[in-house]
Formats: structure tokens, C-alpha cells, sequence
């Protein structure tokens, strides 16, 4: 019997743990290399078939754009599968926008996997990244279903294993548009490239090979040994919005460290393990400014949605 729902879908966030714009490509897209790291922090989605061939989006929370990303993926896999078939979504909207953690690329990628499954599409995962990919840059990562290391415009994706970690998380009041900050001339576009290893000993390896031959030794990282990098979207975006620069002075004063993720405007820190960190840590937030403390995801939920 085919399925006629599918309830209480999740559609996680996402930071990144640095960000490089590494080049530029002729037709102005950006050149970028980036952990995405998957957090436990979601929205949660609803869909149920329609035989009509409608597709009609019901907010539970905050009222979304008419044309959200959500349904222009829905509209798109109905389109590229030819299927009759529409769909009711009903959006539980919990991740802030404006804040770089993905929330929409994330609600279209849970979209993607829940209509392949909700009609019998039976698509593979490759091909619904494929698709993906024509709807926003990072929305292949979250059809993926690893933690990856992320390159060009979002297509390549390398899975990288990373161990849990806690993070506090701060979204202040203002929100930035991406295109602001990628057209920002103070952007720095040319932020030499990172070597992805396995190991340290990898890494030194292939420092000393760089030196042998009189090559750029470059920066080689591994994943899960510390803090490496930076986010080049930053300093634009300070510079657009005094809220970043706020945001990450507050949480450095607290926690030792902080990095915007994305775009912005949201900031993270890693916080210690030693244990659960109090609510009252983020009681003295500014007017207007959501916290969250949230853990990293060893994999997408709907890993296994998608072959």
C-alpha cells in the first residue's frame, strides 16, 4: 500500500566550522572550501499526498515567503519525476533565517527526500542531488547525509567523520542577506586552498613533500584537531552589521572562542564537555537575540532515506 504521510520530518541546521572563498569562477560564482557540521537543532516538517497534483505549503510557525525554497523543491522534483501526484507540507519553521545555519537549504533537502518517498520516486541519492544543486548551494550537503567537507560552489562533497561536540549557538536581532555579503569589495576572494588528510602524520607528510619540490606548502587539515581557519564572510559582515561583531565579542568573553557560520548572522562556539552548560548561561542575552546550546550529528537523520 502506498504511503499517504509522512509526519514529523526534521530538517537540522548546519555551521561551518571555517569558511574560505578560494577563488572566483568567470560567471561570479564563489570558489569555497567548508566543514559542514550537522547540529541537533531543527525544524520539523509535515507532508501528506495529494492526488490532485497540487502542492500547497501550510506554516505552523512563522509566515514564509509565498515562493519559499521548501516548495520551489517540491515543485522542481514534481517537474523533473513527471508525477501526478501533489503534496500538503506543513512547516514547524524553528531555525532562525538571516543566520547562515541553512534552515531553508535544509527544509528543501528534507523536502526532496520525503516526496522521493512520500510518491515512490525511488530516486537515488546522486540524482537527487543533482537536483539539488539547482536549488541552492548548500542543499546538496543536507541531501548528502554526512558531515563533509564542501568545495566549489557546494557540488563537491567529501564525507568527513568528526567527533560530537557541543556548541552555544547566538542568532542576534538583525539577519544579512547573502548577496550583500558576496558582493562586499572588502570580500577577500583568493584565501590560499586547504589539503583535506586523515592524519597529522598525513599532514606533515605532505608539508615536507611541498617543500622537497618548491611548492606552496600550503595548509593541510585534519578533521577533529582543533581550532583551524577562519570564516572570510566575517569581516563584510561585521562590517555590514555591528550585531556580528557584538555577537562574537559576546561569546568570546564567555567561552574563549567564536566564529560566525555561513553567511550570518548567527555565531557559534565549541563549549567544554565537562558538562551540560547552564540556561542561565545565555540569560543576560541583548533584547531580541535567540541562544541555543546544541550537539553535532554524527549523521542527517534521513541518512537512510535515499540509497
Amino acid at each position: 500500500m502506498a504511503l499517504q504521510a509522512l509526519y514529523d520530518v526534521p530538517a537540522p541546521a548546519k555551521i561551518n566550522l571555517f569558511l574560505h572563498v578560494v577563488g572566483r569562477r568567470a560567471d561570479g560564482y564563489h570558489l569555497l572550501q567548508s566543514p559542514f557540521v550537522l547540529l541537533d537543532w531543527a525544524d520539523t516538517l509535515h507532508f501528506e499526498r495529494r492526488q490532485d497534483g497540487q502542492l500547497r505549503r501550510h506554516d505552523l510557525g512563522p509566515a514564509l515567503p509565498a515562493e519559499d525554497l521548501c516548495l520551489r523543491a517540491a515543485q522542481a522534483l514534481q517537474h523533473a519525476s513527471g508525477t501526478r501526484l501533489g503534496a500538503d507540507i506543513h512547516i514547524d519553521k524553528q531555525l532562525p533565517w538571516g543566520a547562515g545555519l541553512g534552515g531553508g537549504s535544509s527544509d528543501a533537502a528534507s523536502t526532496l527526500l520525503a516526496l522521493n518517498r512520500l510518491w515512490g520516486l525511488q530516486w537515488p541519492r546522486g540524482r537527487l542531488a543533482e537536483l539539488a544543486l539547482s536549488l541552492g548551494a548548500d542543499v546538496p550537503f543536507f541531501v548528502g547525509g554526512d558531515n563533509a567537507f564542501v568545495e566549489g560552489i557546494g557540488e563537491r562533497l567529501r564525507p568527513i567523520d568528526l567527533p560530537p561536540a557541543p556548541y552555544v549557538l547566538v542568532k542576534p536581532a538583525a539577519s544579512l542577506p547573502t548577496p550583500d555579503i558576496f558582493g562586499h569589495p572588502g570580500l577577500v576572494r583568493d584565501t590560499e586552498p586547504v589539503i583535506l588528510v586523515g592524519s597529522l602524520d598525513e599532514a606533515y607528510a605532505l608539508n615536507g613533500e611541498h617543500r622537497q619540490h618548491g611548492q606552496r606548502q600550503g595548509r593541510c587539515w585534519v578533521p577533529g584537531h582543533g581550532s583551524f581557519g577562519r570564516n572570510d564572510l566575517q569581516p563584510p559582515a561585521e562590517d555590514r552589521c555591528l550585531d556580528v561583531a557584538q555577537a562574537t565579542k559576546w561569546l568570546q568573553a564567555r567561552w574563549g572562542n567564536s566564529r560566525m557560520t555561513g553567511s550570518g548572522s548567527a555565531v557559534f562556539a565549541r563549549v567544554d564537555e565537562a558538562g551540560p552548560p547552564s540556561a542561565t548561561s545565555l540569560a543576560d542575552l541583548p533584547p531580541g537575540w535567540v541562544g541555543r546550546f546544541c550537539r553535532s550529528l554524527a549523521r542527517h537523520p534521513l541518512k537512510g532515506w535515499a540509497s
